[in-house]
């Protein structure tokens, strides 16, 4: 009986490198314009990028349009403690080789080292949505770019077509025991089938659950993702974008700020606050 070949673990991991120095240098738009981490990029995906781009864009559909939920994460203050990797492991049920939010260690140019967490950047503008055949990603009204697993025919289009690397392909029925449970946090939604592919949703289950209760996310711990409640020392904020008084928005209006690709044009949703010395 044929089965459906797997590609081993260390090839996919070989996958997720990191730039040289001058590669990541060079894809830094001048005046801090964009950020570019070689551990985002599963392979160079410029052109199918673009042409994706061009195609017409999915109606939005859920949410709430006077929200534009966004995240800021500050890499001059990230210590590269984990915590906000495990929170999320543990809230959405994710496998160590799963996870939506990764961790990335890199140095300025002056040597300097700094930490750098991805989630999902939630593009306005987001080649994943244009490339499904079925619909099962999406934008809502909010900014958000969500998942319909029971629509998810495993195509992994989506995958392919971030040029992020936030996505991940479930290859097996899981079985194992989640281990970041329950120091880090106990899951909160449902483990996720065989053949679906996942990514990090900004907890919008507790963002549609905290909005229906009168609490604000990014104020209201119970209503703002786990990464951000977790973190110890203050480096990352959510919020809605569309409030100019929102914390995100003041920030993004008071201080540099770095969004990963912008030459893509997909309009992330999270912006970098880069530490002393990258730009």
């Amino acid at each position: 009986m044929s089965q459906t070949p797997t590609p081993p673990r260390e090839e996919k991991a070989a996958k997720l490198n990191i730039l040289s120095r001058r590669e990541f240098m060079t894809l830094l738009i001048g005046g801090g314009a964009s950020l570019v981490l070689a551990a985002t990029l599963a392979e160079p995906l410029d052109t199918f990028a673009r042409d994706i781009l061009q195609n017409r864009a999915t109606a939005p559909h859920g949410g709430d349009s006077n929200y534009h939920w966004g995240m800021v994460i500050d890499l001059s203050k990230c210590i590269g403690c984990d915590y906000c990797v495990w929170a999320c492991q543990a809230t959405n049920d994710t496998a160590d080789d799963m996870r939506w939010n990764i961790h990335i260690v890199d140095q300025t140019p002056l040597g300097d080292t700094f930490h750098v967490t991805r989630p999902c950047l939630h593009c306005q503008h987001a080649p994943c949505v244009e490339v499904c055949p079925v619909g099962a990603t999406y934008h809502r009204h909010d900014g958000l770019v969500a998942m319909d697993y029971a629509k998810c025919i495993g195509c992994r289009y989506c995958q392919t077509a971030c040029p992020y690397g936030a996505r991940q392909f479930n290859w097996f029925e899981r079985t194992d025991v989640n281990t970041k449970t329950p120091e880090w946090g106990e899951p909160e939604v449902t483990r996720r089938p065989r053949g679906v592919v996942e990514k990090c949703t900004f907890c919008v289950h507790r963002i549609d659950a905290g909005l229906a209760n009168g609490l604000m996310p990014g104020v209201d711990e119970a209503a703002t993702p786990a990464c951000v409640n977790i973190c110890p020392v203050n480096a990352r904020h959510f919020g809605n974008l569309n409030d100019p008084e929102s914390a995100v928005s003041r920030i993004i209006a008071s201080q540099p700020t770095l969004r990963l690709r912008e030459d893509l044009g997909t309009d992330p949703s999270v912006y970098y606050i880069p530490p002393e010395g990258l730009v």
